[in-house]
């Protein structure tokens, strides 16, 4: 699995952390920006970045984490592509069911809530990260009805 990591100048300093964290339990990762802080630069295009990078790669299961303040503006801009199916989490019982119900592969985390609290975010990405798409016809049917809409 590939993660796509990408954070505007909210999440900046907790993609940092992020980043640490990944490296050290061997994940395959890539940032995708922004690489410097920018107390001026916007989310969408971090958002889009791993979006695009999440629809195009073809490794098995490629994933994104996304961060900004509340994470919800994350969330908005990469569920405007086709494919992407991104939520804002805040908890582990929260990650676990946008995996095994909806296949999220972008998670959206809100660093103003999460930043401080260490193990609360390490808790919620490994939760995301090992949980698998319970593969319900039911939830292969919404997943396929959010890509016509």
């Amino acid at each position: 699995m590939k993660i796509y990591l990408g954070a505007d100048h909210n999440g900046f300093h907790m993609k940092e952390k992020v980043e640490s964290y990944l490296k050290k339990r061997g994940y395959d990762f890539e940032d995708v920006g922004g690489h410097e802080l920018d107390p001026v630069d916007d989310f969408p295009e971090f958002a889009q970045a791993a979006a695009v990078k999440v629809l195009h790669d073809t490794d098995d299961d490629p994933r994104a984490i996304l961060l900004c303040g509340g994470g919800q503006g994350m969330a908005m801009a990469a569920n405007r592509f086709k494919g992407i199916r991104a939520s804002v989490i805040w908890d582990a019982y929260e990650a676990k069911m946008t995996r095994n119900d909806n296949d999220s592969n972008v998670l959206c985390l809100p660093s103003r809530v999460l930043e401080a609290d260490e193990k609360a975010w390490q808790d919620i990405i490994e939760t995301w990260l090992i949980t698998p798409f319970a593969s319900a016809p039911r939830y292969r049917r919404r997943n396929a009805q959010l890509d016509e809409i």
